[in-house]
C-alpha cells in the first residue's frame, strides 16, 4: 500500500519532528512514500477499526478488507500493519543528527556496536550485532574505514580473520552523537505519554522476544 499522504512519526499535522533547542525538522520530505503491505488507499479520518486514537491508513485498509471478506479476522493486520507503517515512516524521517554527521543509521549501528561492547569485533560479530548481512557490513566498514572512524587489525594466528575497533575519532563521534540522537528520538515519540511509552516498549519487547525465538527457528 502506498498512500499518497501519511502521518508523521509524531502524529502532527505538519509532518515534522521537533528537535529540542532547534526548529522543526523535516520528516520524510521529498522521499518516497512508505508502504504497509496492502492495497493502496487514502487514509480516512473516521475509520478506526483497530481502536486507535485517530484514523490511519491501516484502519482504511482493514475497513476495505472487511467489506470484501466480512468474516475475516483482521486482528493480525491491525497490529503488524501498524508496526510496518510506523517503521516505514520512521525510515522516511531518517535520523536528523546522524544525517548531519554524514552517517546512515546502519553505519551508526556498526559504530555503536563497537562502542557499547567495548572490545574488538570481527565482521561476523558485527553482522550478528546489527542484524545485517555480511556483504552489507563489509560495504559499510569500507566506508567507515576510509573516513578514519574504524581501523582493522589482522589476526596473528589466522590471516583470514580481521578484528575491528573504533579509532579515537570514531569513539568521539559516537559519544557526541548519541545524546543528540536520543533527544531527537524523544521528540519523535513526544506524542505518546510517558506511561504509554513504557507499556508500548514492554509489549514490543515481548513480541520481539517471541519472534526472535520462533522465526529464528523457522529460518534455521
Amino acid at each position: 500500500m502506498t498512500p499518497t499522504e501519511g502521518p508523521s512519526p509524531t502524529g502532527s499535522d505538519a509532518g515534522r519532528a521537533q528537535r529540542p533547542g532547534a526548529g522543526a525538522e523535516p520528516v520524510g520530505e521529498g522521499r518516497e512514500e512508505a508502504t504497509t503491505g496492502g492495497e493502496g488507499v487514502q487514509a480516512s479520518g473516521d475509520d478506526r477499526p483497530g481502536g486507535g486514537r485517530r484514523g490511519d491508513t491501516v484502519a482504511a485498509v482493514v475497513r476495505q478488507w472487511r467489506a470484501v471478506h466480512p468474516g475475516l479476522d483482521t486482528g493480525p493486520m491491525e497490529i503488524i500493519g501498524r508496526i510496518n507503517r510506523c517503521a516505514a515512516l520512521l525510515q522516511q524521517a531518517e535520523d536528523a543528527p546522524l544525517r548531519r554527521a554524514g552517517l546512515s543509521r546502519p553505519e551508526f549501528d556498526l559504530l555503536g556496536a563497537l562502542r557499547r561492547t567495548g572490545h574488538e569485533l570481527t565482521p561476523g560479530d558485527l553482522a550478528r550485532e546489527t542484524f545485517s548481512s555480511g556483504a552489507a557490513v563489509t560495504k559499510r566498514l569500507k566506508q567507515l574505514t576510509e573516513r578514519g572512524l574504524v581501523e582493522r587489525r589482522g589476526d596473528t594466528r589466522d590471516r583470514r580473520v580481521v578484528h575491528l575497533r573504533l579509532t579515537d575519532a570514531g569513539r568521539d563521534l559516537v559519544d557526541a552523537i548519541l545524546p543528540v540522537q536520543l533527544a531527537y528520538e524523544t521528540a519523535v515519540l513526544s506524542g505518546v505519554d510517558g506511561p504509554e511509552q513504557g507499556e508500548l516498549a514492554a509489549l514490543l519487547g515481548e513480541l520481539l522476544s517471541q519472534l526472535e525465538g520462533r522465526l529464528g527457528v523457522l529460518r534455521a
